[in-house]
């Protein structure tokens, strides 16, 4: 049956409350139409999957080796978050995986997948046993066996533990925060691989949208959370002016790996990394996540880096000090969620490993049958990185993936506590600093953070050069409740900070429940401020004993 288009966004209402069952809906006024918020990211468990009982051999004759791979498949099958019956195997190499694939049926094993780059398996099993002894009997064959661990579209935690944040939604301003506005020939020559629900055709794309269907089909359903890949793909590629990404003359490789119910696994996703790097990708974005891994995700991850690709993946959105795999692995792009003020969403993931943070909250993207629509969560963050990757790329053709990262660290938007903190990593994505880098012309400085150090008592105003030449005769004004005091801010080279230290008046602070901080920063005569907005900060420090 065929449906009339959506003009608007507030005529997306409809469609998008379909979401429902996969998609938290909260009512926010300042996010206008809004069409019940799409939550991309929170591991949710299979309705089928149940723990498998593996009782093991006897250890008397069995292989040290044996005894290790038996006790590893034990663990992974007595998992909630796995398919049920099904197990990921590995070998040492090649005659070892065709050694297996010759008896497997007289084993009473069915293959349901294979990847032979990595030596990997997908594995049916009607009785543990039949995988248990051919463990037992040839275990000098088997580099890995574990179970298929389910990834899946994540949504927010049913409950918030963090403290509660006023987040302020995007809209259609992504673009426009970070400094992406002029982009019309990003990302040329560069391929993005979107590995999730599959991607619709949409405007947005234009020609430079191909699939590759790994046996799951190359177009996305009709279910409610399907729209997932064509959102994911236009905040990384999408030209429209109300789907509109970072790199818009990108290609785009859609490939889906989720099933009729929306959920992905460990094998698909592996599978699905080969594929889009064999297809030519150096940029793969996974907008899933799971809470485990394995050696096929680690052999997928390693066959990408060796082959010149990167990984970009979303953090999560169960508000834990955890990532989510494969954005917990080191090799990967990492990327949380912040709003409109530069806040981290209060169901981003956080952790060491957290590479960047990028728009996440109340974005607006494209949908199915050429909707729009509002999403949230670490699954839009991680899409403008990975057309960020291509935007740099297309700029210096010579540098490689890597290079590109580093160049996006280099001139991430610090936030929160100064360096590398576990909740915005290296900082808030900046293109308009990445891109203009090398422009003497371009002078953009900022402050960057108001931080409360308990420890010294003392308020941390962050200052940050993000132009491409140095400054020199700057002047930071602050004021504390009442009272206001001017500092010299030290000439700062492209790049460099410089924190401000101010003790806090206690007496004030308790006194009053609350002291609210004003900074003011003012470039020397004759320089023009290409974002003169973030030159200026407001902040409220509560005190502990006020709620």
């Amino acid at each position: 049956m065929n449906k009339p288009a959506f003009r608007t966004i507030a005529g997306a209402v409809v469609i998008v409350a379909a979401a429902v069952l996969l998609w938290r809906r909260q009512d926010n006024p300042r996010t206008p139409g809004a069409v019940g918020r799409a939550e991309l990211m929170q591991t949710s468990k299979s309705p089928t999957a149940k723990p498998v009982s593996v009782a093991l051999p006897p250890n008397r004759g069995l292989s040290p080796a044996a005894q290790r791979l038996l006790a590893d498949l034990e663990r992974a099958l007595s998992r909630l978050d796995v398919r049920s019956r099904e197990s990921v195997l590995t070998f040492k190499d090649d005659e070892a995986f065709h050694r297996f694939l010759n008896r497997a049926h007289a084993a009473g094993l069915s293959i349901l997948g294979r990847v032979d780059a990595l030596r990997s398996l997908r594995v049916r099993f009607d009785h543990v046993g039949a995988l248990e002894a051919d463990i037992a009997g040839n275990a000098d064959d088997y580099a890995a066996a574990g179970a298929n661990v389910l990834f899946t579209i994540p949504q927010p935690p049913a409950r918030e533990d963090r403290a509660a944040v006023d987040q302020v939604p995007f809209g259609n301003r992504t673009l426009g925060f970070l400094g992406a506005e002029n982009n019309h020939e990003w990302g040329r020559g560069v391929v993005v691989a979107v590995l999730d629900t599959g991607i619709a055709s949409d405007a947005t794309f234009g020609n430079r949208l191909r699939a590759l269907d790994i046996g799951l089909g190359a177009s996305p359903g009709s279910g409610a959370s399907d729209g997932h890949g064509t959102s994911v793909a236009s905040l990384a590629a999408g030209a429209a002016a109300d789907a509109g990404g970072v790199a818009p003359a990108a290609s785009v490789l859609g490939i889906r790996v989720t099933d009729t119910s929306g959920t992905s696994d460990m094998f698909t996703l592996s599978h699905a990394i080969v594929a889009a790097v064999d297809a030519g990708a150096k940029i793969v974005n996974i907008s899933l996540g799971g809470y485990a891994t394995g050696a096929v995700l680690d052999a997928a991850l390693a066959y990408a880096g060796q082959r010149g690709a990167i990984v970009v993946a979303a953090a999560g959105n169960d508000q834990a000090a955890q990532l989510a795999w494969p954005a917990a692995d080191p090799r990967v792009v990492s990327v949380g969620a912040i709003d409109a003020a530069e806040q981290q969403v209060s169901f981003s993931n956080s952790g060491e490993q957290l590479r960047l943070t990028a728009p996440g909250y109340g974005v607006q993207t494209a949908w199915l049958e050429g909707q729009r629509a509002y999403v949230n969560g670490t699954s839009a963050s991680a899409p403008l990185v990975a057309g960020a990757i291509a935007a740099v790329m297309s700029q210096n053709p010579s540098l490689t993936p890597q290079q590109a990262v580093q160049v996006l660290v280099d001139s991430a938007s610090e936030a929160g506590m100064p360096g590398v903190d576990p909740a915005f990593g290296h900082g808030i994505l900046n293109l308009g600093w990445a891109m203009n880098r090398g422009n003497a012309g371009y002078v953009d400085t900022a402050v960057a953070s108001h931080f409360y150090d308990a420890a010294s008592n003392q308020m941390q105003f962050l200052i940050q050069n993000r132009s491409g030449r140095a400054v020199t005769g700057m002047t930071l004004n602050v004021a504390a409740g009442k009272t206001s005091q001017t500092y010299s801010v030290p000439s700062l080279g492209p790049g460099e900070s410089y924190v401000a230290r101010v003790p806090v008046d206690q007496i004030a602070l308790r006194s009053n429940g609350s002291l609210p901080f004003t900074t003011q920063l003012t470039n020397p005569i004759a320089i023009t401020d290409q974002v003169p907005a973030n030159n200026r900060r407001s902040s409220v420090l509560k005190s502990p004993s006020k709620p």
